[in-house]
């Protein structure tokens, strides 16, 4: 059977420790706050994680709103420190404990999905020969760029934001890209958000978008198109650009640019508002559209 949105990557546990506060464990992920968002509106939407069989358990949140899963086994389930050391909540440090390793194009399910999005947390999760593997095999494909510039030191699991030579082709062979403020100055050089995604257009991206505290851009198509959030306070900030591209890939499956922009930015200002995945319906959006953008 067919899916609208397929997402691929590594499934994680979060351990987030905030400033002068609690810290608090909880599966995680860009998997995690992206599949429930499809899922939630009512698309057919499938899951392939790379993790250990042991932690099958924490995929049954996603399975119970109607996620098809699809688990590749891994000796390990990733797991990620994410440390707030001041107030700046774009301002986040990284240890990746442990990681379930490289997928392989042979470890990919067959199937077929109107888009497949590469959901990935950090630089050990995709290869080039994967990614040109699945150009090939899907029409529509994304990537998280997150998961190209966060590269792990090997000795001390740290997690540096870095440049990658392979940003240019990358960016090519995507239908979208879905980048942050910090991702977009390490990739482009610049802060403008707006100059950061038309570079990534230059470089053969149709549809690129960059969140920051404030709100959503997109370039899509030579337009840029912008919103800001509505959040009544940031209590969910973690997970908030996997949610808003994941609500703008499964808006836009059937409605146009500008629209899919707004949708995005409302539903994310709802998702914000409390800690964890998306859990809201399709009314609590299309309201705080009518009544905010």
């Amino acid at each position: 059977m067919g899916y609208d949105v397929t997402f691929l990557g590594h499934m994680s546990f979060n351990e987030i420790v905030p400033f002068n506060a609690k810290s608090s464990i909880s599966p995680g992920g860009a998997m995690f706050f992206s599949a429930s968002v499809p899922a939630r509106l009512g698309k057919k939407t499938a899951l392939v994680v790379k993790m250990a069989d042991r932690d099958k358990h924490i995929l049954e949140p996603m399975e119970k709103l109607g996620v098809e899963t699809y688990v590749i086994p891994s000796n390990d389930t990733t797991y990620i420190k994410v440390i707030y050391p001041t107030e700046d909540i774009d301002n986040r440090e990284f240890i990746l404990q442990k990681d379930a390793g490289f997928i392989k194009s042979d470890e990919v399910p067959k199937g077929e999905s109107k888009c497949l999005h590469l959901a990935g947390i950090s630089n050990t999760e995709f290869n080039m020969d994967l990614i040109k593997y699945l150009r090939k095999k899907y029409s529509y494909l994304s990537i998280d760029m997150q998961s190209i510039v966060r590269h792990m030191d090997k000795n001390t699991r740290k997690i540096s934001f870095e440049d990658d030579d392979r940003k240019k082709e990358i960016a090519s062979l995507m239908n979208g890209v879905k980048l942050d403020i910090v991702e977009a100055q390490i990739l482009t050089g610049t802060d403008d958000i707006e100059k950061a995604a038309i570079t990534f257009e230059k470089w053969g991206c149709p549809e690129v978008m960059v969140t920051h505290s404030k709100g959503v851009l997109v370039r899509a198509f030579g337009k840029t198109y912008y919103e800001k959030f509505t959040s009544k306070n940031f209590s969910g900030r973690t997970g908030r650009g996997d949610t808003t591209f994941a609500a703008y890939l499964t808006r836009r499956l059937d409605h146009d640019v500008a629209d899919s922009v707004k949708f995005a930015a409302a539903l994310v200002s709802i998702k914000m508002e409390t800690p964890g995945y998306f859990n809201g319906k399709l009314e609590d959006v299309l309201l705080r559209m009518r009544n905010n953008y």
